[in-house]
């Protein structure tokens, strides 16, 4: 288990008896078996799994009262954006994986933030020529893409919900106003970024009278609820051609950006087809570009598949030496050949031929480290070529973070849903009377023009976000996705391994500690690898480091596994929740 304690789950259930009504606080009086807020639980007719306890519990009252799995997602990213606002919001964007159980098809909101038509390649160098500092440039107005999450919220509602935004987003605008006791997570995040905070409205939020708000103190946004009101009546024309809009771009432009009404006017999402791949007799549908998630998952995967990996024990060093050889392998790939396909030719098909994977499995000794990983040529089998430098573009990058969540329901519809505003906080742009915060999605771009990853008007940046259902004989069998920058890619590469490979229980197969590399240089490992496994691989050219540090936080559904229909799972590195409904 992960070292996090979840102090605030007894206040948010002291809390919820204070305010809550309905089902759900009438089986908490009773002592169901879902009284107490948890990260594991299971469902006969539903499942939700998110980052707060408030979010999962909102969820769970919509497929109660007969919502679908959509309908739920809804309600959950505001609940999210009111309880996690450092995570994912309106401000941001996001990629909802959907599976319709009465089609039988996988489709993909993609949400993902744009460039404004003012952004230039070189807007992230400095007059040298060089790369503005990370901690510099993210919290510029040039690092803010326009908004895509509510735009992506009301297209996934008019496909599939069958309840009003109006009814989902209510539950969100009660706890604005009411608030809620802060936790543990949010409470450090507001520490952790106290002076980012305070350059902005945000600081009189969450660090009034310059003092951060502590674990168990309420948080109440009435700007965010005024916001939410506002969208409640009018919808997203009021976000994205109406006074929010004004707000927004003039903060923007303050900050130095060039994001203008006329950017959020155009402002449009994609219908996506998810990127599909086979890992031990499973069909696993993940996300295509502009994210580089679902083609590097499945390449490390089939990658992996040739070594048998659970010829080895769990906690081996074969085990995390061959995990780490195919990271390394499979960033080398994505720093060169991943990019918003709008823009740039992404070779997907050769990324994932078998002969090329072939190729790359022979890169992979058991018995030493491959010094220089690089990338390799998957235009060989694909036809085209690139139509951008192919040479790496080094970049001191900070590790994002973000949400995810995921949902089924009665009809066996089911969401899995990555949501963002990059790093904690965003940009730390909160917009004036609005309440909420801005990305600084942008930063994903390369600061070095050239690549598959420049910067141009109305292109996406590049993302690992990783929503993913693995299926088995057509039908959907598990959830899972995590947030955590490029580490979410190797996150949900483990959590998929632990599961299919080792047979691992869901909460187990969650749990169990990860590691991340992605260059000979850059490594991490969560607390739990043994020191001797640890001194092993270095010994052979890791440079696994101390101290460990969490790695994502996964959100998980099983479906129809030895437990029932439903399992759910929070990953405890957040004070997760998952709630069943029956």
């Amino acid at each position: 288990m992960k070292s996090l304690v979840r102090k605030s789950m007894a206040l948010f259930i002291c809390f919820s008896v204070a305010v809550g009504s309905g089902p759900f606080m009438a089986e908490a009086a009773q002592g169901s078996k879902h009284t107490k807020m948890s990260q594991v639980d299971v469902g006969s007719k539903g499942m939700v799994a998110a980052a707060t306890p408030q979010a999962s519990k909102i969820g769970a009252d919509v497929l109660k009262d007969g919502g679908n799995a959509v309908d739920a997602a809804v309600a959950i990213q505001f609940a999210l954006n009111t309880t996690e606002p450092m995570m994912s919001g309106i401000g941001g964007g996001g990629f909802m994986m959907v599976y319709d159980a009465k089609t039988k098809k996988t489709s993909i909101v993609d949400s993902r933030e744009r460039a404004p038509g003012g952004a230039e390649p070189d807007m992230f160098l400095d007059e040298d020529g060089k790369p503005i500092p990370f901690a510099e440039r993210h919290t510029h107005g040039n690092a803010v893409g326009v908004p895509g999450t509510l735009k992506g919220l009301e297209a996934a509602l008019d496909r599939w919900g069958t309840k009003p935004m109006k009814k989902l987003i209510s539950p969100s605008i009660k706890l604005a106003e009411k608030g809620f006791p802060i936790d543990s997570v949010l409470a450090k995040a507001i520490s952790d970024n106290k002076e980012k905070l305070q350059r902005t409205v945000a600081g009189k939020v969450f660090v009034p009278y310059g003092r951060p708000l502590k674990e168990g103190e309420i948080l109440r946004q009435k700007d965010l609820a005024k916001t939410f009101k506002l969208i409640r009546k009018r919808g997203s024309d009021v976000f994205y051609k109406g006074k929010i809009a004004d707000a927004m771009s003039a903060e923007v432009q303050k900050f130095g950006g060039s994001m203008n009404k006329k950017d959020l006017k155009k402002y449009n999402i994609t219908w996506d087809k998810p990127i599909w791949g086979e890992y031990q007799g499973y069909d696993i549908a993940s996300m295509p570009p502009p994210s580089s998630g679902g083609i590097f998952l499945l390449q490390m995967l089939e990658t992996l598949d040739g070594f048998d990996l659970s010829q080895y024990p769990q906690k081996s060093w074969q085990k995390y030496h061959l995990l780490a050889e195919a990271m390394h392998l499979s960033y080398a790939d994505r720093a060169v050949y991943a990019g918003d396909p709008e823009f740039v030719k992404v070779p997907a098909k050769g990324l994932l031929d078998p002969a090329y994977i072939a190729e790359r499995q022979k890169l992979i000794s058991l018995d030493r480290v491959n010094p220089a990983p690089k990338a390799g040529d998957p235009w060989k089998y694909e036809n085209g070529q690139a139509n951008y430098d192919q040479q790496p573009k080094q970049d001191q990058k900070a590790v994002g973070e973000t949400t995810h969540f995921t949902v089924a329901d009665r009809w066996g519809n089911v969401v899995s849903y990555t949501t963002t505003i990059e790093q904690v906080f965003g940009s730390g742009i909160m917009v004036p009377g609005y309440g909420f915060m801005l990305n600084n999605e942008l930063t994903d771009f390369d600061a070095v023009p050239g690549g598959a990853n420049e910067v141009q008007p109305n292109k996406r940046p590049l993302s690992s976000m990783s929503p993913t259902i693995v299926f088995k004989d057509g039908k959907p069998a598990m959830t899972v996705g995590s947030p955590g920058g490029p580490t979410i890619i190797t996150s949900v590469l483990q959590t998929i391994i632990n599961k299919l490979e080792y047979g691992m229980e869901l909460q187990a197969a969650v749990e169990e500690p990860r590691i991340y590399t992605n260059s000979v240089t850059s490594y991490r490992q969560e607390s739990g690898v043994p020191k001797e496994i640890l001194e092993k691989l270095n010994s052979m050219g890791h440079k696994f480091t101390s101290p460990s540090e969490e790695i994502g936080n996964v959100q998980s559904i099983e479906i129809n596994g030895p437990e029932g229909r439903y399992k759910g799972v929070a990953d405890s590195s957040r004070n997760g929740t998952a709630v069943g409904v029956d």
